[in-house]
């Protein structure tokens, strides 16, 4: 069985070698859908009987250890020293700096990593992150998905 959660989030980003539009400071309302798979809980008188996983705890996970970091920050790439110097002349600025540039394809794959050891079950319903999507506009997306190898 599979379950989905999607949050949201703002985000500023470029992609300093896009020979296009990208290339320029801006920002988008990021959406972020979070696949888990797992049997469904039968343990009787608890509150997840008949879920995968409760989808409050999807999101109290998936806010912790992602979306508060990533929310109303700018997501830049370390190589972006230009950008890099102007946003530490901000005070107190959140800057989020990735070891890649902030595509939606390299997000998703981030984000994958962070959460891939985050959701556990204490239930034994052999609970797995099988899939992020990253929504950088309704209409693109990218989606990082658990690979075969990984367990």
């Amino acid at each position: 069985m599979q379950i989905t959660r999607r949050l949201e989030f703002d985000a500023g980003h470029r992609i300093p070698t896009h020979n296009s539009q990208c290339r320029h400071l801006h920002g988008h309302r990021y959406a972020i859908e979070i696949t888990l798979s797992g049997d469904i809980i039968t343990t009787e008188d608890v509150s997840e009987h008949g879920m995968v996983m409760d989808y409050s705890e999807v999101k109290r996970i998936a806010k912790e250890q992602l979306v508060d970091a990533w929310d109303h920050a700018f997501l830049v790439y370390r190589n972006d020293n230009v950008v890099l110097q102007f946003l530490n002349s901000l005070p107190e600025h959140k800057t989020v700096v990735l070891d890649v540039p902030p595509t939606a394809e390299n997000l998703a794959m981030i984000a994958f990593n962070l959460l891939k050891d985050a959701y556990h079950s204490s239930y034994g319903n052999h609970l797995q992150l099988q899939r992020v999507r990253i929504y950088e506009t309704p209409n693109n997306w990218a989606d990082y998905t658990r690979p075969t190898h990984v367990t």
